[in-house]
């Protein structure tokens, strides 16, 4: 590096990557933009990582400001937003001597151009000493954004902050400083060269924050827009509303197949072969590292023997002239006439060939103290070489697949056992979606708030219900709380829930009511897709499944999320969950087959059918003596009773129809639950 190079420092604010720094990313992305779009103008010469502490972030800044050797530029990285441990902002202030407002207001409009959170970002800039001070934002996607809308003017403002002469520098004007620094003229095109416009222009850097396609042909709509259905505008008003549903009526099977084209891919990860590996699905083959047995093993307690040349062993008495006892360390080879007392899982001695069970032989003599056998006769001839001797790799040998892509870690089976087995360390499994449960409506209170009820209030049973259901199917459930009628608010609501989880419940806000915003909010505010709004069942029509564009603000890696918004009667919620909710969510993390497994039963009773829709009748299924399984009805099916899923471990299958199914028929059940045994 040359001596007349400008030096930098960089300073990661993270709890996190203070602890871990493999974690941190922003580090390395920083000193590429330093190194790529730096003119060769710069060294980062200190790196340093703390946590969201004020007092270790201003020790490090003074460090690297105060004194004969202090840094140019010093930037930091995270700890410019709201979350309460952020303190970069506090932390640097006091230490500024001069603030830079016109940086910070080029970080912040250059950011805006890629997304209106920009705004909740704090940064601060200034020159302590001699030193310039830029803090930037934690996610590397924005920290490179902020950086690279400044960077070819630091080098100017950090020559001023050090004491050049201000005359000698500015001699030429402002044209001669642009030329210097490689900007053109004028705000605007200066910010296009950061961010070029994306409906016209594929930029080197930022080319992924557009969303036209350049000299590509545009996107063209292949349907009329009356074709098109699309949710209520809540700015019209209840006058303007849809009086019937805009969305086709579709039947289950053509839901389910929608669910099955539009859920987002699985996604894969390396996890550690551990307890938490249960539930999970492997996405790849999995090969044994290692033979088991890794060495030649008794299977009984007894005497290991060498056969002689001749290949038949005699009876006889036999020196005992060593022990093997399953435990590691190094074992004696056997000589010829020689045995050596052996127990269940231990390693034969080198040169031995079979074993003899302690029950075919006599102890003959003991050692002088007594402590161990010194002579047995083995009473049999009849042992053949190898005899009960597990040999190497005779369970598993190195190199098998021992578990399949697509098979299951399960807390029941021995997949995991097996795993450890062979010494795997890591496996290649699908990522489990993280699901968020959130109830709507100003009338829907918590389920455990004290007191009476007012006029009006509901208490919250969906949320706790949704919970408890997706967190027994295996996954993580996240309670993002009660959400108002208000479009805002709900915009909002979810806008903060899609950043944390995968898929997305929501009860309520989705029949035909002026104040039934999910659908609207979906559409005209998320920008999201509704792939059906109607299916053809009993509980459960007005269930709508949607996917929402989401961009990750830390990678700008953009991507679906899932939105399953159910009817807001407790039983409806329940039912649609199961049907709809949990097949996506094994589509999601590669489980098959999807869904509530399906079984053949005997009603008990006479069921009547509804003549329009299918009908998903709770019932409790029980197993009797003769091998049977039967199905009798909870009660009364009222979508809002909540009280018929009490006991219920199944969902009897009704179609729509005339009439009534007849007690001793046979009927199909999935099954929610666990079979009650009355055997």
């Amino acid at each position: 590096m040359g001596d007349n190079k400008l030096r930098a420092g960089i300073l990661i604010v993270s709890e996190t990557a203070s602890r871990d720094p493999s974690t941190d990313k922003c580090g390395p992305i920083l000193q590429d933009v330093f190194r790529d779009d730096g003119g060769d103008q710069w060294e980062v010469t200190e790196t340093k990582l703390v946590p969201d502490s004020i007092s270790e972030i201003q020790s490090v800044v003074k460090q690297w400001s105060d004194g004969e050797d202090a840094l140019s530029l010093v930037i930091t990285s995270g700890g410019t937003g709201f979350a309460v441990k952020d303190r970069t902002p506090e932390a640097v202030t006091p230490l500024i001597e001069k603030h830079a407002p016109g940086l910070v207001h080029g970080m912040l409009a250059a950011s805006l151009a890629v997304t209106p959170f920009a705004l909740m970002s704090r940064p601060v800039a200034g020159v302590r000493n001699k030193t310039l001070i830029l803090t930037l934002p934690g996610s590397p996607k924005g920290a490179k954004e902020n950086l690279q809308a400044v960077l070819k003017l630091l080098p100017h403002a950090c020559v001023q902050a050090a004491g050049a002469d201000s005359r000698a520098i500015h001699v030429g004007g402002v044209k001669k400083l642009e030329e210097d620094a490689g900007v053109p003229s004028g705000a605007a095109l200066y910010m296009l060269t950061v961010y070029p416009d994306p409906r016209t222009n594929h930029s080197h850097y930022h080319h992924h924050h557009g969303h036209g396609h350049g000299a590509h042909a545009g996107p063209k709509a292949r349907t009329k827009p009356s074709d098109r259905p699309q949710s209520n505008d809540p700015s019209a008003g209840p006058t303007r509303r849809h009086r019937t549903s805009p969305y086709p009526m579709l039947s289950v099977e053509e839901a389910l197949k929608l669910i099955e084209q539009h859920i987002p891919p699985p996604q894969t990860f390396l996890a550690p072969v551990n307890e938490f590996l249960t539930g999970h699905v492997l996405a790849a083959d999995v090969h044994a590292t290692e033979s088991v047995p890794a060495f030649r093993a008794s299977i009984v307690d007894g005497y290991a023997i060498k056969h002689p040349a001749t290949g038949v062993f005699e009876r006889g008495t036999y020196p005992v002239a060593l022990v093997s006892h399953a435990q590691p360390g190094e074992v004696p080879p056997l000589q010829d006439g020689q045995i050596a007392r052996i127990t269940t899982g231990a390693p034969l001695p080198p040169g031995a060939t079979a074993v003899v069970m302690v029950e075919d032989t006599v102890l003959v003599s003991k050692t002088v103290n007594e402590s161990e056998e010194k002579d047995v006769e083995i009473l049999t001839p009849a042992v053949q070489p190898s005899e009960n001797v597990r040999e190497v790799g005779s369970d598993v040998r190195a190199g098998d697949v021992i578990l399949k892509k697509g098979e299951g870690i399960t807390a029941h089976g021995g997949e995991l056992g097996l795993l450890a087995s062979v010494g795997t360390v890591e496996v290649l499994v699908y990522r489990k979606p993280v699901v968020g449960v959130l109830s709507t409506g100003d009338e829907i209170v918590p389920h455990d708030r004290p007191g009476a009820l007012r006029l009006g209030e509901v208490r919250d049973t969906n949320r706790p219900t949704l919970l408890t259901a997706a967190r027994n199917s295996g996954f993580e459930a996240v309670d993002l709380g009660i959400a108002s009628d208000k479009p805002g608010t709900l915009e909002t609501t979810l806008r903060t829930a899609l950043q944390t989880v995968d898929l997305i419940i929501t009860t309520g806000g989705v029949s035909m009511g002026e104040l039934d915003l999910l659908k609207p909010t979906l559409e005209r505010s998320l920008g999201g897709v509704i792939h059906f709004g109607r299916v053809s069942m009993k509980p459960g029509k007005p269930t709508t499944f949607a996917t929402v564009p989401y961009k990750d603000p830390g990678t700008g890696h953009r991507s679906s999320r899932v939105v399953f918004s159910l009817p807001g009667n407790p039983a409806s919620a329940v039912v649609t969950f199961h049907l709809f909710v949990l097949p996506s969510l094994h589509y999601a993390s590669g489980v098959r087959p999807v869904g509530l497994p399906k079984v053949k039963v005997t009603l008990e009773e006479e069921v009547r059918l509804d003549a329009k829709r299918a009908e998903y009748h709770r019932v409790v299924v029980v197993a009797r003596a003769d091998g049977r399984l039967y199905a009798s009805s909870t009660g009364g099916q009222r979508s809002s009773r909540i009280g018929s899923f009490r006991g219920a471990n199944g969902l009897l299958v009704l179609p729509a129809g005339e009439g009534c199914v007849g007690r001793g028929e046979v009927g199909e059940v999935l099954l929610m639950g666990q079979v009650v045994s009355e055997v």
